[in-house]
């Protein structure tokens, strides 16, 4: 993963002199690079920095979406070149109070991504670092929205929402629990629509 800053704010020759290391390391499979500039600077990818990208295959790309306001006309051309290319692309959401926290909103957001051919891939909770408070949802908000996504749009447009534990703790998935209990063999499941449903689990 490039990431740590915005890789794509370098020049295309230093760029592919980082990749092209990359490339050289044997064990180094996938590289993927993390960047907000098609949400921000969509100029920035050109056909030539395109070209200079496929060369480094397989090259996935973790992009920064926060609201369906930053999928406009440009948005768009940069996601295609990039997906046209070949680049699997997926979308880094961070859950903002007052910016995306609400199911409309979010809803709205994840289905202008995939029309962008970028898939929803997580949304994470708003780490607690210094000057982030007022950014701060509750986690009941984000599952919240789970819960309002899952159902109303296609599965692949629904990201996990995790949090990035403090101390190393790595990604932490977090869901409503479907899982609503047992009854004998019968596990009792609930789906987005609140019906609970038996699953016969005799396999134990």
């Amino acid at each position: 993963m490039i990431s740590g800053g915005d890789p794509l704010t370098l020049g295309d020759e230093r760029l592919e002199w980082i990749l092209k290391s990359l490339r050289a390391i044997r064990h180094v499979e996938v590289i993927r690079l993390g960047t907000k500039i098609p949400a921000v600077l969509p100029q920035r990818i050109t056909p030539q920095l395109v070209r200079m990208l496929r060369r480094y295959h397989p090259l996935w790309m973790s992009l920064h979406f926060m609201h369906p306001d930053e999928c406009c006309y440009e948005t768009v051309k940069a996601c295609n070149m990039l997906a046209d290319a070949g680049m699997p692309l997926g979308s880094q959401t961070v859950l903002l109070k007052g910016i995306n926290d609400s199911v409309d909103t979010m809803r709205l957001l994840v289905q202008r991504l995939m029309k962008m051919r970028v898939r929803p891939y997580y949304l994470y909770q708003c780490d607690p670092i210094s000057g982030s408070a007022h950014f701060r949802t509750p986690v009941a908000k984000g599952i919240e929205i789970i819960q309002g996504l899952r159902g109303f749009v296609s599965g692949y447009a629904v990201p996990q929402y995790v949090i990035d534990a403090p101390g190393g703790g790595g990604k932490v998935p977090l869901m409503a629990n479907a899982v609503v209990g047992r009854d004998g063999d019968d596990l009792i499941l609930r789906n987005y629509e609140g019906r609970d449903y038996r699953y016969p689990d005799t396999c134990r």
